[in-house]
């Protein structure tokens, strides 16, 4: 028996209706079925909270891409992935900022860029989802362009809109809130110090050793927007060694989660390298994704949650969770959505 349009109230969004009415005859059964489904799955993904609903769409947007599109590869320094900035604005007096991981650390201090007429304006530390889009974008544009110095406020516009948020001006607007991280970006040292027992190695850089403005015409909008920045030399250098790739879909899915975003790069660097299975206590995964947790019992459950969610996006990730810790299983670079690791021959 063959079901007409008004014996089909599940399907109401209008380019499936308009597929079913378009429907041969011969074929119209199979197109009511299909379109039955997916309206099924639309209501399914539209009752979702938005954080779910983003990762459902995107694990379903990279299982149908055929292959692993290099245009949608970004990448950011490993030593980023490894070791994070804060999640939260510190207050301006606060000027320095450690992380670590094992048997690595990072210091981030706060540092002053020059202003209108010549004065030196403190920058605060930076922090948040945004100043970790912004060095995974400029990171990306520096490989893409394959210069130090990179131009950026165009693709900056655009780089913001497709990660999902409104490009807005004003004092409380998408592109403030962007422009306060990439001076505050521009204007901090990083020390990274690395050590095994018996020796320990410090080394001392910066994003970026150069940074061009310009000035609002209006003199309320004191924010500085650079038209290019300059990587320093020896962290542009270290970058084209070390990058790590990462799927720019999964990252639009994490855009706005500074903590999502980095179990993603950290994710990432740990599967690229591993060899054997990786067992971490939660002691030691504390240390490094712990901090402003008072109850370890709250810091296990969200750090699950959290794994659970990036596995939303990459149901094959071989990373499990138990009651000692988490296990990281060897696997392939496809798993995250990326092209395999290329090996030497």
């Amino acid at each position: 028996m063959t079901l007409g349009l008004d014996t089909l109230p599940q399907v109401r969004d209008a380019d499936l209706v308009q597929r079913v009415a378009e429907a041969t005859p011969f074929l119209r059964d199979s197109i009511i079925s299909s379109c039955v489904r997916e309206q099924e799955r639309r209501d399914k993904l539209s009752a979702m909270p938005p954080g779910q609903r983003r990762r459902v769409a995107t694990q379903r947007q990279i299982a149908e891409e055929t292959g692993i599109q290099r245009q949608d590869l970004r990448h950011i320094h490993s030593v980023l992935a490894i070791c994070s900035l804060p999640y939260t604005a510190q207050p301006l007096s606060v000027r320095e900022w450690q992380r670590r991981q094992g048997r690595m650390s990072l210091m981030v201090s706060a540092g002053k860029l020059v202003g209108r007429n010549g004065e030196w304006v403190d920058q605060p530390l930076p922090y948040g989802s945004r100043a970790r889009l912004l060095l995974l974008h400029t990171c990306s544009e520096a490989l893409r362009q394959k210069s130090a110095t990179i131009q950026i406020e165009d693709t900056l516009t655009g780089f913001i809109k497709s990660m999902g948020f409104a490009v807005t001006g004003g004092k409380n607007g998408t592109l403030n809130s962007f422009k306060q991280q990439i001076n505050a970006l521009a204007a901090c040292n990083m020390k990274i110090g690395v050590w095994d027992g018996e020796r320990a190695k410090t080394v001392s850089t910066q994003p970026f050793s150069s940074i061009d403005v310009w000035f609002p015409t209006q003199p309320e909008q004191k924010m500085l927007w650079p038209s290019t920045v300059t990587f320093s030399q020896d962290f542009y250098q270290t970058l084209t060694k070390h990058a790590l790739p990462v799927n720019i879909h999964a990252v639009k899915a994490f855009s706005s989660s500074p903590r999502k975003l980095d179990m993603l790069f950290w994710l990432g660097y740990r599967l690229n390298n591993l060899e054997k299975p990786l067992s971490m206590s939660w002691e030691a995964l504390g240390e490094q994704w712990g901090t402003g947790y008072s109850r370890s019992t709250n810091f296990r459950r969200d750090f699950a949650q959290e794994i659970e969610q990036i596995k939303e996006v990459f149901p094959k990730l071989p990373v499990k969770v138990t009651d000692l810790g988490i296990t990281i299983s060897p696997g392939t670079s496809e798993m995250l959505a990326l092209p395999s690791k290329r090996r030497k021959p």
